[in-house]
């Protein structure tokens, strides 16, 4: 392995080549060794691309690539003591589907079978390639920064999220108590907890606090009369008695002790002091990065653990309302366009309908999210006869969904839906095309811009260690923070008008350096 990394080192340098892989992980022990792979092709996150969905097993991969029927495919190893596969068959089958054997764990097992599984990956990726440049010239693109950023997701992996351990050990002790000694203490601690919410009722003290049906019972004998016992609908009643308040306060205290607490912090941080969890290049819906190990959710209070490491600070950059800008861009409605160049989007689409700011809001994140009442209602009537051209492209999308046909992103990444049902059900999915054509889209930029905030501060020193949906997170040596922000905003500006194709389209980020996550304004 340690004479293949060193090659693979050696031809990046001398050569530009692009590097062509069944799945990521052949890319770990590359990123394990340092080394940075510019240029490369993922046939597993393209088949994801031009088929949709998240299934891309390396026999349908190949199915799909030649057009063949992927139900059709011979079935994979089960297991079974009797499930065997012919060793003598033919990794490429006469009826052109690949051998089941090739879905084994061992497969390949040798340096033939190395050879022969690289080339088969090469014919793949020229179908691909074929597919891709049919569909558009912006799904060439989009195919490129999707392989690209498996190669992200493998440093992100990698290098992990820095933090302040001893940070991170005051803040759990704060939310959920001291670690615990034993299961007994796990148990004292959580009736510690529990009693902060139930002295506030005297008589229901035995009331199991995780058991929502228990907790609607207590709240509805103290008068707040809700259907269920979500956050949201407890908010309108903290004044009206202290256990709404104590609840609310129980339930975030809960979730770090339950979920990012003691166990959490020994499983997922290393002894280096990072955060590590597993990332996917797409969720196989409209596009998003995903991670796991709480790095996509971490609760607000945990925020001050998330701390650049000595001689380091974080440069946090957030893309700004993204999402309009993109509907203006994919939609390509002058008008909305001409909306962009403010720094405030939605000030200015309210000054031109004449409605108060967060109404304004409200209207446009309705009309991406196919809200039609309450108080966007009014609004969107003013946003239809403003931006005809935005509206009627979310509405295509939306028509699209509700007749049970896939929609494409500005970029060509196909999103199959599921046909069928009854009216309501057909709604439901109309809303979701309607809102995945820009979420997607908007995915799509975001990592074509992480890629070349990658590629710009790879000389400095730096890496990317979170990618939260719209919000790049950088770990970079102190002595070149102002460079480090210089090249975020020239890369927004360069990756923008390449995706754009040159759209007059505005897009802004909010970029801060800082020692600590939690020092960022949101």
């Amino acid at each position: 392995m340690e004479t293949l990394v060193a090659e693979v080192a050696r031809i990046e340098v001398a050569a530009a080549v692009r590097w062509v892989w069944w799945h990521r992980r052949a890319v770990a022990p590359l990123v394990a060794a340092d080394v940075r792979l510019s240029r490369c092709w993922d046939v597993q996150e393209v088949h994801r691309l031009v088929v949709g969905g998240w299934s891309a097993e390396p026999d349908e991969v190949w199915a799909a690539a030649h057009a063949l029927d992927p139900q059709a495919r011979p079935s994979g190893p089960t297991g079974d003591l009797f499930d065997l596969t012919r060793p003598d068959e033919p990794v490429v089958r006469d009826d052109g589907f690949l051998s089941a054997r090739c879905l084994e764990p061992s497969w390949p097992s040798g340096l033939q079978d190395c050879e022969q599984w690289a080339e088969l990956a090469l014919v793949v990726a020229r179908r691909q390639q074929d597919l891709i440049r049919a569909r558009s010239a912006r799904a060439v693109s989009t195919a490129h920064s999707e392989s690209g950023a498996a190669v992200l997701c493998a440093e992100l992996e990698q290098h992990g999220l820095p933090l302040d351990r001893a940070t991170m050990e005051q803040l759990i002790t704060l939310a959920a108590g001291p670690r615990p000694e034993s299961e007994a203490h796990a148990a004292a601690l959580r009736r510690e907890r529990d009693e902060h919410v139930l002295r506030h009722v005297p008589g229901r003290e035995r009331t199991d606090l995780r058991n929502p049906a228990q907790v609607l019972q207590l709240l509805h004998a103290i008068g707040v009369r809700v259907d269920d016992t979500r956050s949201w609908r407890l908010e309108p009643y903290r004044a009206m008695h202290p256990v709404v308040e104590a609840l609310l306060t129980w339930r975030k205290s809960e979730r770090i002790a339950t979920t990012y607490g003691w166990s959490w912090l020994d499983r997922f941080v290393g002894p280096d002091d990072r955060l590590r969890g597993e990332w996917t290049v797409c969720d196989g819906g409209a596009g998003r990065m995903t991670a796991g190990a709480g790095l996509h959710s971490l609760p607000a209070p945990l925020r001050p653990g998330v701390a650049a490491h000595d001689g380091h600070v974080l440069v946090r950059a957030d893309l700004g309302q993204v999402e309009p800008r993109v509907l203006a861009t994919v939609s390509g409605d002058r008008a909305f366009a001409a909306a962009t160049v403010a720094d405030d989007l939605y000030a200015d689409v309210a000054a031109r309908l004449r409605i108060e700011r967060p109404v304004a809001k409200i209207a446009v994140l309705a009309a991406m999210y196919g809200q039609t009442s309450g108080a966007a209602g009014e609004a969107l009537k003013g946003l239809h006869a403003a931006y005809p051209t935005a509206m009627a492209f979310l509405q295509r999308a939306a028509d699209q969904g509700e007749r049970g046909e896939a929609v494409m992103t500005w970029g060509g990444r196909l999103i199959p839906v599921s046909e069928g049902g009854d009216a309501g059900r057909r709604r439901a999915v109309g809303r979701f095309t309607r809102n995945a054509v820009i979420q997607g889209a908007a995915a799509e930029l975001f990592k074509a811009w992480a890629l070349t905030v990658r590629a710009a501060i790879s000389g400095l020193g730096g890496e990317i260690v979170l990618c939260l949906h719209d919000e790049l997170v950088l770990h970079v040596p102190e002595q070149y923070a102002d460079e480090a922000v210089a090249a975020v905003h020239r890369t927004l500006a360069s990756a923008t008008h390449h995706w754009s194709g040159g759209a007059p389209v505005r897009f802004v980020a909010d970029v801060s350096v800082v020692q600590r996550w939690s020092e960022a304004k949101d």
